[in-house]
């Protein structure tokens, strides 16, 4: 999977970094001296180097929790995002990743405990309130998790900070860590959803819907809270006959009273990201479909973001109550 390691030579002894490389023994491993050496050297081929993406050891420094942008939330006052990792291992076509990045190698920071800290910090500048924090903004949650031991080491924070809740939002079905331990209650395991056509065509290198689907079940069978995300969605002529399948296979299946949260979002990306894209991957459909550009963001016209939000809404209002229900009409 692994074939080149690059390691931060201030962190290449810490005991994290010794575990992650043994798992890798035949992987080349390069000492650097700070990973934005590598990733954010210019004139790079993102398309390229997500054929074989290589493994960045390093340590964040600073700007460790951050605030959401406007209009990210599901239902708390304050809400927050850390990234203990940069870049994802699926390869979603409408991903603002990589038209954000100029590396498609994994970066994996692993001086958690300066996180936790920053968390700690966090939570204390609003004393008793709840505090949302979401794990899964630059990366997926759970895709590395059997390298990274991400849950392993994070939830025992949120364990005993009963105020703060975490999202793991994932399109993965590396779960084995979750039904190992005992669920907590303020933790929300977030899975994202498009149609099975569409995520065949666009969201690469993903499990199936159904594969999906079944980590959902297990998880629920142990008492985990499940988010549903459906976010972007994407438009195409048969719309309505995809996405009311996707609604009717996920809503007849799954347990209603263990879902936290369902949220709904539109395609949006900032122009300059999507034009990288659309270099990258001219011809996929994606690029093809009917946008327009409203404020450098590039978007579905207005008339279809309302027609796919209105029939989305209405079948999920059917299952789900108001009060879980979070959708972002913004495309900014």
């Amino acid at each position: 999977m692994i074939k080149t390691i690059y390691i931060e030579e201030e962190i290449a002894g810490h005991p994290r970094t010794k575990r992650i490389i043994k798992r890798f023994p035949k992987a080349s491993k390069i000492i650097c001296d700070r990973y934005t050496e590598i990733f954010n050297r210019k004139s790079q081929n993102f398309r390229l180097q997500k054929k074989n993406p290589a493994l960045i050891l390093a340590k964040k420094h600073k700007k460790m929790v951050l605030e959401v942008p406007d209009n990210y939330g599901i239902g708390a006052k304050y809400n927050y995002y850390f990234s203990h990792m940069l870049n994802c291992v699926y390869d979603c076509r409408y991903c603002f990743l990589q038209g954000m990045f100029q590396s498609a190698h994994y970066v994996l920071f692993i001086n958690y405990e300066d996180f936790m800290h920053e968390l700690e910090l966090t939570l204390k500048k609003h004393n008793t309130e709840n505090v949302h924090f979401f794990s899964g903004y630059d990366c997926d949650s759970l895709a590395l998790d059997s390298i990274s031991d991400f849950t392993d080491n994070f939830l025992p924070f949120f364990e005993i900070n009963p105020n703060a809740l975490i999202e793991l939002r994932t399109k993965s079905t590396q779960i084995k860590s979750l039904l190992k331990r005992s669920p907590i209650n303020n933790c929300v395991i977030a899975f994202s959803f498009t149609p099975n056509k569409i995520s065949s065509s666009l969201e690469h290198k993903t499990p199936s819907v159904a594969r999906r689907l079944e980590a959902i079940l297990q998880l629920q069978k142990m008492g985990w809270q499940i988010g549903l995300r459906f976010d972007p969605l994407i438009y195409t002529e048969t719309f309505i006959d995809e996405y009311n399948e996707l609604f009717k296979d996920i809503f007849s299946k799954i347990d209603l009273e263990l879902v936290h949260s369902v949220s709904l979002g539109g395609f949006r990306l900032p122009k300059s990201y999507f034009r990288k894209i659309e270099k990258l991957y001219p011809d996929e459909i994606l690029v093809t479909s009917p946008l327009t550009n409203e404020d450098n963001i590039i978007c579905y016209p207005e008339k279809i973001r309302d027609d796919m939000f209105n029939f989305s809404e209405k079948i999920i209002r059917q299952h789900i109550p108001a009060e879980k229900f979070f959708p972002c009409y913004e495309i900014t």
